[in-house]
């Protein structure tokens, strides 16, 4: 599947899978995500991975 076939499925623009694909996104709308998972047959772990933040705490 297209990216351009997903976003229409979503119901979002192309841009935004494309952002989502390039890693060039600081936020994630929960909807988004679940809409994602719906039309691609998934869970949400097969998208995310936890990768803890290095920065220390001050």
């Amino acid at each position: 599947m297209t990216r351009k076939a997903l976003a229409e499925l979503v119901g979002v623009r192309p841009n935004t899978i494309g952002d989502l694909y390039h890693e060039r996104v600081k936020r994630i709308d929960l909807d988004l995500l679940n809409n994602i998972c719906r039309v691609l047959g998934c869970d949400l772990t097969d998208l995310l991975e936890y990768q803890p933040d290095n920065k220390e705490e001050k």
